[in-house]
């Protein structure tokens, strides 16, 4: 049996930045991944001259940004591209109505300000919510609250219940009403023209990691950790465990003993979602010119309701669209064909003939991913923010769990994978660490 001063398990970006961390601390540390390959839920696709992230996309806002100061650090080059939050304007968006036709600028934007009218609201409704209270429950309340007729307020519905989608990849009435506490964006977002992949071959650079090294149980007591593997068993004084919540709760995966409170009470309130990526390519652009995104209001919408232009940044007419929420769940078992002629369905109604079958389909499968089960987690009714870092509690003084999924203030997102580790190596050390460590030297 090896042993290592500490066992990360998982090789996305919150298990490298804790190893790349305590290595560069002076520990033994090795880093045991179940794919073929390191990144975890950051994957790029390279094909014909194309490069797709088939996971994470965006910085969701670059000022403050830990990632943003790494990829510049690294030398990672971005494109400006703001609407990955789901907002409703920041950048040119062409709206139509449940007719198919676009609005005229005055009417898309007295839509804009009825939304941010309800997100003034909802501040407080949220903040004096009921624990067990739903996103559709305070969305309702803050949009009772503006009086509006029913045609007013039911475009302003929709459109939470597709930020509730697009956001976490959960249907409304799931979401906790703390769901979207941090949905806020800080200076512009970018994406990766090279492709975000770039970032975890940094961080791993150096490192000692295993592939196709499938963990199956993390036993751990006071005198440290053995991880077993289905390439034998690893010890250590400590782990740093940074598998996704969807992982931690399969019973391919065990940790032993069970997980204490305040842990595993957190872990039971999270849930992963349903949350696929739809890359459409074509071979000639039928859509408006001079827009990040498409969005479409009224029944019509209640599968496919947003498009984001990737013509730019692909160098040739690319759509994108997620099959989000119960749409997620719902078209898993379709064919690409089956997939196609719906979304095709929605464009039709916007755009008429001109609207041509796509030449390439790429369908992301994340909830059929044995080693993530989901995208990336969210808070079920009945979860409260704190849940979020009472998940990351050290356990034991040996075991540390990291991730996306454990960070309160930016749940879901690549910063939040790298704050987590920072904070477990920091923990494992007994001493803080300045984050700036991650990329110092690059």
């Amino acid at each position: 049996m090896e042993r290592f001063d500490t066992i990360v398990v998982g090789a996305g970006v919150a298990g490298l930045t804790a190893a790349r961390l305590l290595s560069r601390a002076g520990r033994r540390v090795v880093v045991l991944e179940a794919r073929d390959r390191i990144g975890g839920r950051v994957t790029t696709e390279r094909v014909d001259g194309f490069v797709t992230d088939l996971g994470a996309s965006w910085i969701h806002g670059v000022v403050g940004s830990p990632v943003a100061d790494a990829a510049a650090a690294f030398g990672m080059r971005t494109v400006e591209f703001t609407v990955g939050g789901y907002q409703p304007d920041s950048r040119p968006i062409a709206y139509y109505g449940p007719d198919g036709e676009r609005l005229p600028d005055a009417a898309a934007r007295r839509f804009v300000d009825d939304v941010h009218a309800v997100d003034a609201t909802l501040l407080d409704v949220v903040a004096a919510s009921a624990p067990d209270a739903s996103y559709r429950d305070v969305t309702e309340a803050a949009i009772a609250e503006q009086g509006w007729d029913a045609d007013r307020a039911q475009r302003v519905r929709e459109y939470l219940e597709h930020r509730s989608e697009e956001q976490y990849g959960a249907w409304i009435d799931d979401l906790a009403a703390h769901g979207l506490d941090d949905d806020s964006i800080d200076g512009d977002e970018v994406v990766f023209p090279d492709g975000y992949d770039r970032l975890p071959e940094h961080l791993a650079a150096g490192l000692d990691v295993r592939l196709e090294h499938v963990v199956e149980a993390v036993h751990w007591s006071s005198h440290g950790v053995e991880v077993t593997t289905d390439r034998g068993a690893f010890a250590a004084e400590s782990a740093v465990v940074t598998v996704p919540v969807g992982v931690l709760k399969s019973p391919a995966f065990t940790i032993d003993p069970p997980l204490p409170e305040p842990v595993a009470g957190a872990l039971g309130r999270l849930e992963m979602n349903a949350f696929e990526k739809v890359f459409l390519r074509f071979g000639s652009k039928f859509w408006d010119d001079g827009v990040y995104a498409i969005r479409q209001q009224g029944p019509e919408s209640r599968r496919w309701h947003s498009w984001y232009d990737l013509t730019a940044l692909h160098g040739s007419p690319a759509l994108l669209t997620f099959a989000a929420g119960p749409t997620g769940e719902e078209t898993r078992g379709w064919s690409d064909e089956q997939l196609v002629d719906s979304i095709l369905e929605q464009l039709r109604r916007l755009y008429g003939e001109r609207v041509e079958r796509p030449t390439r389909v790429h369908r992301t499968d994340w909830q059929g991913d044995p080693f993530a089960h989901g995208a990336y987690a969210y808070m079920t009714v009945g979860s409260t923010t704190s849940d979020h870092d009472d998940l990351a509690t050290p356990i034991g003084g040996v075991l540390h769990l990291a991730g996306e999924a454990t960070w309160t203030d930016d749940p879901a997102t690549v910063p939040a994978a790298m704050y987590s580790g920072h904070r477990a190596a920091s923990n494992v050390l007994g001493r803080d660490i300045p984050i700036s460590e991650v990329w110092a030297g690059a």
